[in-house]
């Protein structure tokens, strides 16, 4: 959702730039994608990335999970100039509901109920709609919209001026660290790395991630591919990519569901992210804390990927930090040369990013 942010509010709406621009530089890093991945480019920046940082990417993307969630249901709104955010209207009915909705998926996760999560959500849902806290759906089937006004649209003219160089490289670097970001945290969680962090055949989704990023400019939208709310597949028991499968076939027939399901009010999935978030706070314990150079990297990358609301921000903020406490420590050896092209990339980030 930060990318779909950062295309729709700063590229379009700030910069002026056509969609049709904005998904042709999603397409090229798709691409690039590919061709990374078919080189082991990104296989081998990957392996790179420390252990710490890995660990603090499911942490940093956990919290990043609760402050959506907690935005999104009201119990933390937008506050002042001296006080960024404040207190919801805690004594509200759509912020019981969603307490309820979270202490609700805590019971059941407790008592081990099967699809505890998801039986929170649709029990929120119900209520909201019961109590008119939220509108009730008008229909539960529709036929899917066309695709024709957005399939095969995006413009691949602009992306090779100067002056676009800094969308191209902040959607890249985005989508870049995103994915790894996510299949690490979520990897983690799940219990899929090995005893050096590392995810076995990371290629496999890497390319499964590329292929689909390229698609989506295809059909008409931002990034697609590995995405943080993989998490809640995770906890709902899913390990085997017959869940993303099924997943899948699930969301075909969501298309033909679009009233109901975009009915769906916050209340109701708010606290099924604030819920996952909670859950993917364990590998901090992984974290060392009595070696600032290993800690307050992994804490640059977790405060500023919930802080600033963007994942990206906080990965690439880890590669800087990484090096540079590595440098002062004089202990460089503890740096793959592949972490300082990440190094070079972050930067370059930082100072093209078109700042609002």
């Amino acid at each position: 959702m930060g990318e779909n942010a950062f295309i729709a509010f700063t590229v379009v709406h700030v910069l002026g730039y056509t969609w049709q621009s904005a998904l042709g530089a999603v397409f090229l890093a798709g691409i690039l994608f590919i061709l990374m991945t078919l080189f082991r480019l990104r296989q081998w920046m990957v392996d790179a990335i420390p252990t710490t940082l890995r660990y603090s990417y499911a942490v940093g993307i956990g919290l990043f999970l609760t402050f959506i969630g907690l935005n999104q249901t009201g119990i933390v709104t937008m506050g002042s100039p001296g006080a960024p955010v404040q207190p919801g209207h805690l004594t509200s009915l759509s912020v019981g509901l969603s307490i309820f909705g979270f202490l609700l998926m805590t019971v059941l996760t407790i008592r081990r109920f099967p699809a505890a999560i998801l039986s929170g959500v649709l029990a929120t849902a119900l209520l909201s709609f019961v109590t008119r806290v939220a509108p009730a759906p008008t229909g539960w089937i529709s036929l899917p919209p066309s695709l024709r006004p957005v399939f095969f649209q995006f413009d691949l003219h602009t992306i090779f001026t100067w002056g676009f160089f800094p969308v191209v490289l902040t959607i890249f670097v985005i989508a870049f660290v995103d994915t790894m970001g996510t299949l690490i945290g979520v990897s983690a969680r799940a219990g899929f790395l090995d005893k050096n962090g590392n995810l076995p055949q990371i290629e496999r989704p890497m390319m499964a991630d590329a292929l689909a990023t390229t698609f989506a400019a295809v059909i008409g939208t931002t990034t697609s591919g590995a995405f943080i709310e993989s998490a809640t597949g995770v906890e709902a028991g899913g390990r085997t990519g017959l869940t993303s499968v099924i997943t899948a076939l699930c969301f075909v027939g969501t298309l033909f569901f679009a009233p109901f399901i975009s009915s769906i009010p916050p209340q109701a999935y708010g606290p099924a992210l604030i819920f996952v978030g909670l859950l993917m706070l364990t590998p901090i314990t992984r974290i060392p804390f009595d070696d600032l150079t290993e800690l307050v990297p992994a804490f640059g990358v977790i405060v500023l990927m919930a802080f600033t609301y963007n994942v990206g921000i906080g990965m690439t903020a880890g590669f800087v930090l990484y090096p540079f406490c590595k440098l002062v420590s004089g202990r460089l050896r503890d740096v793959r040369p592949a972490l300082w092209a990440l190094t070079a990339l972050s930067l370059l980030f930082f100072v093209f990013y078109p700042y609002t």
